[in-house]
């Protein structure tokens, strides 16, 4: 709350504007003339400086804060009697700055991840159907030889999974990173195409990444619809060994399942029988991950519904939200 204004005695105020006023007019006249002037014109307070007539405020102004108000001179009209002068324009108010670091909406505080990594691993890529020979070749998983990559899904009108995945994983990046998480991903569009499967579960230990998530969206029969996760099983099988992973990982696909549900309000997929949950052993990307790691179907791009909302940027950022709540939720309980 601000203090009382000291303002100075109104009758000094009238005796300085009495200058003004033509010499050959008696003093009486003029001290009149300058009650006249004060008393109906000037804000309450104001102080006229000598020789200087007091503007006429604006009807319904406020009075003058700590800041100092323009100052206007009325030009004296023929006769020695000064004319009204015009009250100054007060500028409109400029609208408050958005400041460039402000954190995305959703984020938790800035300092939740720090000195946490996560890998996110956009599934596919956007120049792997323009290599073919390069993603059809085998990989060792461990308990199976499978591709190195495929070409992924798309919607109806030609939305690929591979520009879903980025898109999403570039806005849990964003979202993350003003949590104070440092952010390595498998591919960015950087890369002709892949990398193979092996090559992404590497990832997250070559980061020294605290978790891994990798963002896929599914093509499953047009009549199936909704989101589900992916946990590893276990597998100890020629080179591959994810015992130590596969505990942790269910925490975070719980976790995921939850709050993915929560921010996008999409429901669990209806043609996966465990409630939006999948364990498997057949995923290269889990077997040979040495960090906990989970996949999560986003939704079926072959259904038209879920279609139509992976399609929207707004419900991607959704998606991207609950995402980034999971892990940060998964980080900030762990320890």
């Amino acid at each position: 709350m601000t203090g009382p204004t000291n303002r100075p005695p109104r009758r000094s105020a009238l005796l300085r504007t009495t200058t003004v006023v033509g010499a050959a007019v008696p003093l009486c006249l003029a001290g009149w003339f300058g009650w006249q002037a004060v008393s109906h014109d000037a804000p309450a307070g104001a102080t006229a400086a000598t020789g200087t007539a007091v503007a006429s405020a604006a009807p319904g102004a406020a009075p003058p804060s700590t800041a100092a108000a323009p100052s206007t001179t009325a030009t004296p009209a023929p006769g020695g009697t000064p004319s009204a002068a015009t009250p100054p324009t007060t500028p409109p108010a400029a609208p408050p700055a958005t400041p460039s670091d402000a954190p995305t909406p959703g984020t938790a505080a800035s300092t939740a991840l720090t000195g946490r990594t996560i890998l996110l691993d956009p599934g596919h890529n956007p120049g792997n159907s323009s290599h073919t020979a390069e993603i059809n070749r085998q990989v060792d998983i461990g308990n199976a030889r499978k591709e190195c990559d495929t070409t992924g899904t798309e919607t109806d009108a030609g939305y690929t999974e591979a520009d879903y995945t980025l898109d999403v994983s570039r806005r849990a990046r964003a979202i993350l990173t003003a949590r104070g998480a440092t952010v390595a991903f498998t591919q960015d569009g950087d890369r002709p195409w892949g990398p193979c499967i092996d090559e992404r579960a590497r990832a997250a230990a070559d980061a020294h990444a605290d978790v891994a998530l990798s963002v896929h969206a599914d093509g499953a029969p047009a009549s199936g619809s909704g989101f589900h996760v992916i946990m590893p099983a276990k597998v100890v099988a020629g080179k591959a060994d994810n015992s130590a992973i596969v505990e942790p990982s269910h925490r975070l696909g719980l976790l995921l399942r939850e709050r993915f549900h929560a921010a996008t309000g999409e429901p669990f997929a209806d043609y996966i029988a465990e409630n939006g949950l999948d364990t498997r052993s057949d995923l290269g990307g889990l077997n040979l991950s040495t960090v906990p790691k989970v996949f999560i179907e986003c939704g079926n791009m072959r259904n038209p519904a879920d279609a139509k909302r992976m399609t929207d940027p707004q419900w991607r950022q959704k998606a991207a939200e609950g995402i980034a709540d999971a892990l940060t939720a998964y980080l900030t309980s762990r320890g």
